[in-house]
Order: C-alpha cells, then structure tokens, then sequence
C-alpha cells in the first residue's frame, strides 16, 4: 500500500464537482494547426500475417509511419468470420504493451493495437521506454513534447486504418486505458473520424492539480522535475492537459475512473469526465493500478458495458 491516500480525502459527489483548469488561448489553434498538418501525411500502412492461430481472428503485425519520420509498429486482428464494418484503434498504459487483447466484445470490428512513439514495439533511440523518462522527453520545449507525437502517432493510426479498410469510415472508435487514455482524450477533439471513444482510467488530467497530489509512476517523475526547474513545466503541460481537450469533445465518451489510485490520481480522472461536453457515460472503479476484492467483477461488467457502446458505433 502506498505512503499516503490513494482517494486524496475525496468522495464520489466531490470528484464529480471537479472543474477542469481553463484552457491557453491558443489552446484549439496549437491542436488545429498540428492535425491538419497530419491529416495530410501518408502513413504508409502495412500489414503482415504474424503466424498466431486464432479461432475468431487473423492476426497481424501493423506498420505504419507517423510524424518526424517515426515507424509505428503494432498489431491488428482482423475477424475470420465476420464482415468488417467498424474499425477500433486500442491505446495501451504506459507499461507498453506484448501483443494484442482478444477479448473486447465489439462485434463485426477490426482492431489495430499501435504502441505509441518510444514504447513496446515503436522503441527509437534516444526516447526512453522506461515512463519515469519517457514522459520527460523534450518536456520544455512545447512544440516537441513527446506527448504531442503520441497523439500525431493516434491521429495517424486512424489514416492508416482507413486507408486499409476504407469502409469502416464513419464507423471508427478508440479505447485507451491509462496513459493511452490521456492520449485520447487530447486527440479526439480535433479528429471528426473518431465517432466514440472509451477513457479508462485516463492520465494527464489536471496537471495544476495533479503536479501538486502524492503518486507514484509518470506523474512522479513530472513532479521531480518541476521541483529541480523552478517550477516551469506547466508552461508546456498547459497545452497537453487531457482535462482542458475534454472541453472540446462533442462525440460520444465512455470514461471508467477510480475512487482511489495510487498512480493516475482521481481528481485527475473526474477532471477529465466532468469536462466532457457532448454525451458521456462513467464507469465507476473502486480502484486503478491496483489489485483489489471485486476487481474481477468490476472488470466483467465493465466490459460488457463496453460491449453495448461500441456496438453502437
């Protein structure tokens, strides 16, 4: 158990009180900017059978370019028995991810599972894959923050996945738990192609807030570099607050947040929920980052829950 509260004092009614910073005024003009300039590059998209048997799925491995050159490499699992009709692309946690997941209930879909910039199967010298460092990288340069390329590598996933099955278009969702969550939420607003999108636990909401509560994992190591800088590190993060993006989503969002987490705190997550503008459902944990009694319940109904979003899409 971690040295101090993972609920931070708060409860439900208070975490749903939690208003999320106000946003830079050139806050929609910086994101605007870099994803027509994305929109127009060509991922040049590649998929290679990878050899896995699975009863419901071919497997694949992904490839795909994204900005300043980047080879994005990932998997994706196309349904044997069934026609594609939507199209999902899966975030993963910081901890990266070792393959694709084969048990998300979204019926008639193909999934691409991209590892963003630096991590799992996209590691480049010299970015850390280690989340203590690589949430640092180009920190104090605004325009290069290694964040910003993690959305660039979303926003270009889903170029790739609609060039590889132009006929999911208008049909395309994203899910991403954690720091993939976060990733998300700063992407959605500004893509249109994204109709709806699943938040769990998602981080980088609230930075003021969050840079000042206990933690453990990235938010820790942000927090240690602020208090050896003097400070100055919400001059960047201001633009990448996952909570001031909420503001500007109109699709339909699935947010799964926790009463108590050691790692992505709750303030930060409700921040992000509560500033949904369009149509929003939450799925209230007991817990992230954490095993606890339940867990395995919580999660099955989760997924299910899951399972009639998506199905809408």
């Amino acid at each position: 158990m971690p040295e101090f509260d993972p609920s931070y004092g708060y409860s439900l009614d208070q975490l749903l009180q939690i208003m999320p910073p106000l946003p830079p005024d050139d806050f929609a003009s910086f994101w605007g900017k870099r994803y027509r300039r994305v929109l127009a590059l060509d991922p040049r998209q590649r998929l290679r059978p990878c050899g896995w048997p699975h009863p419901d799925f071919e497997c694949c491995d992904l490839y795909y370019r994204s900005t300043d050159d980047f080879d994005i490499r990932g998997w994706a699992l196309i349904p044997k028995h069934q026609p594609v009709e939507r199209g999902v692309i899966v975030g993963h946690g910081y901890g990266g991810r070792e393959g694709p997941d084969f048990h998300l209930p979204i019926p008639n879909a193909v999934l691409l599972f991209p590892c963003f910039r630096g991590l799992s199967r996209s590691r480049r010298w010299p970015i850390s894959d280690n989340p203590a460092y690589h949430v640092l990288h180009d920190i104090d340069r605004k325009d290069r923050y290694i964040l910003g390329g993690c959305v660039e590598d979303l926003w270009l996933a889903v170029s790739a996945l609609l060039a590889l099955f132009p006929g999911v278009e208008g049909r395309v969702g994203y899910l991403g738990i954690s720091f993939g969550g976060g990733i998300g939420a700063l992407a959605m607003p500004w893509d249109g192609r994204i109709r709806r999108a699943h938040f769990n636990v998602p981080s980088f909401g609230d930075h003021p807030l969050r840079l000042k509560l206990p933690t453990w994992g990235s938010a820790a190591a942000v927090q240690n570099y602020q208090r050896d800088h003097d400070g100055h590190v919400l001059e960047t993060l201001r633009y990448y607050d996952a909570a001031v993006a909420a503001r500007y989503i109109r699709a339909p969002a699935h947010v799964a947040a926790a009463l108590a987490d050691p790692v992505v705190a709750p303030p930060g997550q409700f921040s992000i929920y509560n500033a949904l503008a369009g149509e929003k459902r939450l799925f209230v944990l007991d817990w992230g980052h954490a095993d606890y009694p339940g867990k395995a319940m919580q999660e099955n109904a989760l997924i299910a829950e899951l399972g009639e979003f998506f199905g809408n899409l």
